[in-house]
């Protein structure tokens, strides 16, 4: 180890200015060129996350507006036109099932809508065939539901 310092610092002597000063730049390059690479590497990783969860959060809330729109048309179904086979409260309780499971991958306004939904739906869906108001009531929050997804959509990056 000695002697390859020794031989080094031998040969460093014998280095003239303008070679010494070649050799710092180009140490200085190197090393700027790796720390810009990891930069680099570090935005184009932090960027693809990004419009991983975006996409995400896009997918589920378009599933989200198609459950919503067949849960509403399952309602009309059950309260104007009494009818029992497409207004079937079964099929509506796993729409809303589904609704609150995929608003998990949303944000919290549209999770806490979704629950908000869920509950409605609860008080109100043996009722809802016979009594307008239950109707109107389960309707209004699955408007709700829709307005709190479009607006989160919106604010994707």
């Amino acid at each position: 180890m000695i002697m390859m310092t020794t031989r080094w610092k031998l040969k460093n002597q014998n280095m003239t200015p303008a070679i010494s000063k070649r050799l710092k730049v180009y140490q200085f390059t190197a090393i700027f060129s790796v720390l810009f690479a990891l930069l680099g590497f570090s935005y184009n990783v932090w960027r693809l996350e990004l419009s991983e969860q975006n996409n995400s959060i896009r997918i589920a809330s378009f599933e989200i507006l198609l459950q919503l729109a067949e849960l509403e048309n399952l309602v009309y179904a059950a309260h104007y036109d009494k009818n029992t086979e497409f207004g079937n409260p079964r099929k509506a309780w796993v729409k809303v099932g589904l609704i609150n499971d995929l608003s998990v991958l949303t944000d919290k306004s549209v999770s806490e809508q979704s629950i908000q939904l869920k509950n409605i739906w609860n008080q109100h869906w043996s009722s809802m065939s016979e009594q307008r108001v239950s109707a109107d009531v389960i309707v209004q929050s699955i408007d709700k539901t829709r307005r709190v997804v479009k607006r989160q959509i919106q604010t994707l990056q």
